[in-house]
């Protein structure tokens, strides 16, 4: 619209000599057109779901796990407390299974197989997404391509206004259990083409809450204990914007954390003793460019070491302490090309290259080193209304040992095919169908752990399948939107990788079989209220049935997979407004089971958390001032995720934010 009225003929008349206007600067205001927006996952074929920063701070969202868990399909253990372990899957495929993507390229554990997302911080977020089977961009690492889910993380880039250079934030968040978390950020314009962004946190909470502990009719009023959490946080990026509008993003992360493990709750035994610290390094590099409107390309490079020590004190261990030490690097290298040919023609080429070794002071460690290759090729044709697009990806893994025999190399291609039809020109009405095949490598702990480890493991093998549709509409003049998607799926796993007892010990085995079956659906809407206020509602459900099919003389044979409930989901509700901006939210989990047997003596009861919040902005001279105050489980529901793993009740948080 802007350029036909710039192009679109007009009569002038000239300034005479006089005119005050002439030889001056005139600034020309800001011209904005609104439309209605349709959101990205009602045209896309894989499933995704998104939070921007805006929802994240107005949904009293009290941690990483708990904006994963608002995913419908995302399934997260959380071993309870801010410092418990927190681990997500999606659609119970598990969470190895499960890739994270932070700023385009992918956290790996090569050790254990699962990411410990509790140790991301929402705080420089800019969107966080999952997308079931893989992300829509076709410029991205061959092992994103690979997973059959991907958590993507965006972090906030530096912007700029009214001809700033720089922008400061500081950020304190205190509340209950001790909990405090100062947060600084530091933009800085270096030159027009080049911008540096640093931020940094500290985290500590004691964790001391109260529960109920329950035995029989007796009731008794204790306190979590051995649950305090230290940790440091900081990140450093320099973004650079070259003449040929080509784009270098490098990348600097360091964590560091200190914290005790309470444990299970056992009956009148308070003590724990364990202790973990974690420290986590790396440093990744993105390169972007556009060299024609038909080709471009991306590299990207990194290099993470991780590091942790277990500590455990008591009699049965010689000297009364055991420890364990675990180090580990990786080496990694991805490059793509996309090309578009014709119009509605895409292929993109995708090749990584890995190295991780790991080194620990267990005893008879072999000191394993992997070399991992993955090549993925990716064509997607639209024709008129049908995007179709279909990925193969090669997955070729070999290792080397110091002590003891090496695994058999791995080789395996996993093709997937996605559509998405869109019927009708004049309605965002879209139909979407899926099929990914994708495997699950054997982790060093897998192989190598100690009196456990099988070092003929196969990797585990999923087929994915997926048909939804997705409708978005402005049913009336006063709303913004309102979306619907709605997706049955059914997954399947075999060569399940488990722990099962031998005649002397337990060891790791290819054992599992297991099928999915589940629905997914999401509903959001945005409309008026009056004049200045607006009123945004959204939530997610999820039905899952997830049965173990290994063994039909088994008594766990078509029981559900443990910690699987059958009904999840949420509703949240966000009313802006020029007073005070208020979010309320609701998480519901039904009922699951602790072991493979579904019996009562195995069952875990469903919960309801409630949440409330309330913020304002306002401006103080020259900078901007943000207040929020937050009630998390508001109704003080004692309830576990993990059982014997008691979660916090009713907790408060006030956040300040100053921008300056």
């Amino acid at each position: 619209m802007c350029c036909f009225a710039m192009c679109a003929p007009h009569s002038l008349q000239a300034q005479q000599a006089n005119d005050s206007i002439t030889g001056k600067v005139h600034a020309i205001p800001d011209i904005v057109v609104k439309g209605r927006r349709t959101p990205q996952r009602i045209t896309v074929a894989m499933p995704t779901q998104t939070f921007s920063k805006k929802d994240i701070e107005q949904l009293a969202i009290k941690d990483f796990a708990d904006a994963v868990q608002r995913f419908a399909g995302a399934n997260v253990k959380d071993y309870g407390g801010i410092g418990g372990l927190k681990t997500v899957s999606i659609r119970n495929m598990g969470a190895a299974h499960t890739a994270i993507s932070y700023d385009g390229m992918p956290v790996s554990n090569t050790q254990a197989g699962q990411i410990d997302i509790g140790r991301f911080s929402l705080d420089n977020v800019e969107e966080l997404s999952l997308a079931i089977g893989q992300e829509d961009n076709l410029l991205q690492p061959a092992r994103l391509y690979a997973s059959a889910g991907v958590l993507s993380i965006e972090t906030e880039k530096p912007y700029f206004s009214e001809g700033r250079t720089s922008s400061y934030q500081i950020q304190l968040k205190g509340g209950s259990f001790g909990y405090i978390n100062p947060i600084a950020k530091w933009w800085q314009k270096i030159n027009k083409r080049t911008k540096l962004a640093l931020n940094g946190s500290y985290l500590y909470a004691d964790g001391t809450y109260p529960f109920k502990l329950v035995n029989g009719k007796y009731i008794t009023q204790e306190k979590r204990d051995n649950s305090v959490i230290s940790h440091y946080q900081g990140e450093a990026n320099l973004y650079h914007t070259f003449k040929d509008n080509s784009e270098l993003d490098t990348k600097a992360y360091y964590y560091y954390s200190q914290r005790g493990l309470p444990g299970v709750v056992v009956l009148y035994n308070p003590i724990a003793t364990e202790k973990l610290w974690d420290e986590n390094f790396f440093t990744q590099i993105r390169y972007k460019k556009e060299f024609t409107p038909k080709w471009s390309m991306q590299l990207q490079g990194k290099y993470n070491h991780s590091w942790n020590k277990y500590e455990d004190k008591g009699v049965q261990y010689v000297g009364g302490v055991y420890y364990a030490i675990h180090r580990q690097n990786e080496y990694g290298i991805s490059t793509s090309m996309l090309y578009k040919p014709v119009n509605g023609l895409s292929l993109s080429l995708a090749q990584d290259g890995y190295i991780n070794d790991l080194r620990s002071n267990l005893p008879n460690c072999p000191f394993p080193t992997r070399y991992s290759s993955l090549t993925a090729f990716n064509l997607r044709y639209q024709w008129k209304n049908v995007t179709t697009t279909g990925t193969l990806v090669n997955t070729f893994i070999t290792e080397k040992v110091k002590e003891g025999d090496k695994p058999d190399n791995i080789q395996k291609l996993s093709p997937s095919l996605s559509t998405s039809i869109r019927p009708w020109n004049e309605e965002d009405f879209y139909i979407r169908l899926m099929y990914k095949g994708t495997m699950r490598t054997p982790t060093f702990n897998d192989l190598y752990y100690y009196r456990l480890g099988n070092r003929t493991l196969r990797p585990e093998k999923a087929n994915e399948y997926n048909i939804g549709i997705t409708w978005s509409k402005s049913l009336f003049t006063f709303m913004d939107y309102f979306s619907v998607t709605v997706d049955g799926y059914y997954n399947s796993v075999k060569d399940k990788i488990v722990a099962f007892p031998t005649t002397y010990a337990w060891t790791m085995t290819n054992y599992g079989k297991v099928h999915i079956h589940g629905l997914d659906a999401t509903i959001n809407t945005t409309f008026k209220l009056y004049k200045n206020a607006k009123l945004t509602l959204s939530g997610a459900y999820t039905w899952q049935k997830a049965v173990d099919l290994t063994d039909p003389s088994s008594k766990s044979y078509k029981d559900q997979l443990p910690y699987t409930p059958e009904h999840s989901g949420n509703i949240s509700a966000i009313i802006e407004n020029p007073y005070v901006n208020i979010g309320y939210s609701i998480v519901g989990v039904g009922k699951r089971y602790c072991l493979s047997q579904n019996i009562p003596e195995n069952k875990i009861d469903g919960y309801m958390e409630h949440s409330i919040s309330a913020s304002k902005q306002f401006k103080l001279k020259d900078h901007k001032v943000r207040l929020q105050a937050e009630i998390i489980n508001l109704t003080n529901k004692q309830y576990d995720v993990i059982k014997y793993y008691p979660m916090p009740g009713r907790s408060w948080r006030l956040t300040g934010t100053f921008n300056f």
